[in-house]
């Protein structure tokens, strides 16, 4: 694995441990932890999709990076 490949696996291992911890109710989504983490490994997943130029994942990624960063403003506002 080089280095685009191993940014992209932490981010989706980001996005895919707060969805797993919040399935099985140790964090919920509104929590500062599941937040952050899918923000991070959003940004991670984007980040490797642009150094890769495989656009669907640039949109995918970057859309839930934002949508993320709106609910940390949120969160934060609270």
């Amino acid at each position: 694995m080089n280095s685009i490949d191993w940014i992209g696996f932490i981010g989706v291992f980001q996005i895919l441990l707060a969805y797993i911890l919040n399935v099985i109710g140790k964090i919920k989504s509104t929590d500062l932890t599941f937040i952050l983490l899918n923000l991070m490994g959003a940004g991670m997943a984007c980040f490797a999709s642009v150094l890769m130029g495989y656009i669907p994942f640039i949109i995918l990624e970057g859309v839930w990076t934002v949508v993320t960063l709106i609910t940390l403003i949120k969160y934060k506002r609270n």
